[in-house]
């Protein structure tokens, strides 16, 4: 197995897109089987849209990374991570300051690995293999240790668990338009006869049309709207109640019931041991 390793700790303003687009052009450049880096970037920066001719997981130690496709929006917080297919032109928004570590896996390294981008939690086991893939020195290709890190990695990318942190897009313009203005005000009240009448539609049309166009129920699209609107609130500190009151939802309990439901477990026990 043959893999490289780079840092990159950005500087701010020009500076840093220098440095992004030169990490960019490595990329396209690199050799081997999987490519490991470190990147950090202060709140507010964006990454405008590229791709890559590698797989990437993209795992964000602090802060949360906010990954935007033309299929939809997908949050990355502290111990999950983005798998990315080959070639999906992609956009990255830091929201607060963002350390970063990517693993880029070149086509056919490994059997298994799925062909949809989706959010996986990452296991202990996972998270540890990262960091050692990242904090290997470069270019140590003979290293029967380091070998050994990036043969694991790859094996386990396969079985992480996906997690409800995206939210697809419908294709249908008018469809599209209701879902951008939801995600401006998400609310767990809105309901399939106020969306179907405002396009003119029957309830029965509008459900068969919203699951063929986005993969999922209106209720479930919509929790997760909701998911992706509290979580970088929750990871900057602020109060469960605050958050569940400011979605809309009328008690916490209401709110907490949701979450625990979607990731497993409530708010605070989730946060914790994401942190």
């Amino acid at each position: 197995m043959r893999y490289r390793i780079f840092a990159a700790h950005h500087a701010a303003g020009l500076e840093l897109e220098k440095q992004l687009r030169m990490r960019l052009d490595w990329l396209e450049q690199a050799e081997g089987d999987v490519v490991a880096l470190a990147s950090s970037y202060p709140s507010g920066f964006h990454i405008p849209d590229h791709h890559h001719i590698q797989s990437q997981l993209l795992h964000a130690i602090t802060g949360v990374a906010m990954v935007t496709t033309k299929f939809g929006r997908w949050m990355v917080p502290p111990h999950h991570a983005l798998w990315l297919p080959a070639g999906i032109e992609h956009a990255v928004d830091m929201l607060g300051e963002v350390a970063m570590h990517s693993i880029y896996v070149r086509p056919n390294a490994v059997e298994g690995l799925k062909s949809h981008l989706h959010v996986v939690g990452l296991t202990p086991l996972m998270d540890n293999l990262i960091r050692e893939a990242v904090a290997a020195p470069p270019d140590t290709q003979a290293d029967p240790r380091t070998t050994l890190v990036m043969g694991l990695l790859l094996h386990e990318i396969p079985s992480l668990q996906e997690r409800p942190l995206g939210l697809p897009f419908p294709e249908d313009r008018r469809l599209a338009a209701l879902c951008r203005r939801f995600l401006d005000d998400p609310s767990p009240h809105a309901n399939i006869d106020d969306w179907a009448d405002r396009l003119g539609m029957s309830r029965r049309t509008f459900t068969r049309m919203f699951r063929r166009e986005t993969g999922l129920s209106l209720s479930t699209w919509r929790q997760q709207a909701c998911l992706l609107s509290a979580l970088p609130r929750l990871t900057e500190g602020e109060p469960v109640t605050s958050v569940a009151l400011d979605l809309g939802y009328n008690s916490v309990p209401a709110f907490t019931t949701m979450f625990k439901r979607m990731l497993g477990a409530p708010p605070r026990h989730y946060l914790h041991s994401a942190a």
